[in-house]
């Protein structure tokens, strides 16, 4: 049975990023329900894979946008009016989860690594919020997921890169959802830990500080349903990040994390 909205409709989400694991996993989630779907991104044949999988999993629609979502020249008001299009108009629910880990020792020699690392985790991320926001402040309702990362909540040497980006980003979407307070617009912000995706490929993995895409992906989408603001997951990344953000500093400046 699919899920109801607006006018007894199907609910609709664009996923931006939708190649990404975790994406992907929440794209599944919705398509069960019968939603319809966007899915934005810069691999045609892996969206192709994916608009295939989930109209097999019950989605009423998929519509495929092929964007560089973190390009300046995105031309981010008129591509979101193309996408909401697709949709009727109306965006029920859009998750950003589009970025880059980065080489932190890159970006600490190249300007223009560091700038590109920044742009794409940040501000054309930024970008894309506005514009969801304000089509969804237009028609009166709607959910904004943005994910950012643990590894925003205190800057490290080594990730500061990445973390001020996705730091910044946690920033803006927690302001905006401050901007919706008492609102049908509601904006949660998501801070996983480690994942186990292709984007991790490069760190050692396993243990019980690494989570899978389907878990996070599951969180979300709980959370999203409660109109819950912030997400720390798996859910003990709250009591570990509290710890490390209010670590003294010569006891944090020793600590080769």
């Amino acid at each position: 049975m699919s899920e109801i909205s607006h006018g007894g409709q199907p609910q609709t989400v664009v996923v931006l990023g939708a190649t990404s694991a975790v994406a992907e996993r929440y794209a599944r989630l919705q398509a069960a329900q019968g939603a319809r779907l966007v899915l934005a991104g810069r691999d045609p044949r892996r969206l192709d894979a994916i608009a295939a999988d989930l109209r097999a999993r019950g989605a009423a629609y998929v519509h495929l946008a092929v964007h560089d979502l973190a390009s300046p020249s995105a031309g981010f008001d008129a591509a979101w009016a193309e996408m909401a299009s697709k949709l009727g108009g109306r965006v029920d629910t859009a998750l950003l989860a589009y970025g880059i880990l980065g080489d932190q020792k890159a970006a600490e020699g190249d300007i223009a690594e560091m700038t590109r690392q920044l742009n794409t985790n940040m501000i054309s991320a930024c970008a894309w919020l506005t514009v969801a926001a304000n089509q969804m402040e237009r028609q009166g309702q709607g959910t904004l997921i943005a994910i950012a990362s643990v590894a925003g909540d205190r800057g490290r040497k080594s990730n500061y890169v990445y973390g001020a980006a996705k730091g910044g980003l946690a920033l803006f979407a927690q302001g905006m959802a401050h901007r919706f307070a008492g609102t049908n617009v509601k904006v949660l912000t998501v801070k996983p830990g480690f994942i186990d995706t292709p984007m991790t490929d490069g760190l050692a993995k396993g243990g019980p500080l690494w989570a899978t895409p389907e878990k996070v992906a599951a969180d979300i989408d709980r959370a999203a349903r409660r109109g819950a603001t912030t997400l720390y997951t798996p859910w003990f990344w709250m009591g570990i990040m509290m710890i490390i953000r209010n670590l003294p500093s010569f006891v944090f400046n020793r600590m080769k994390i």
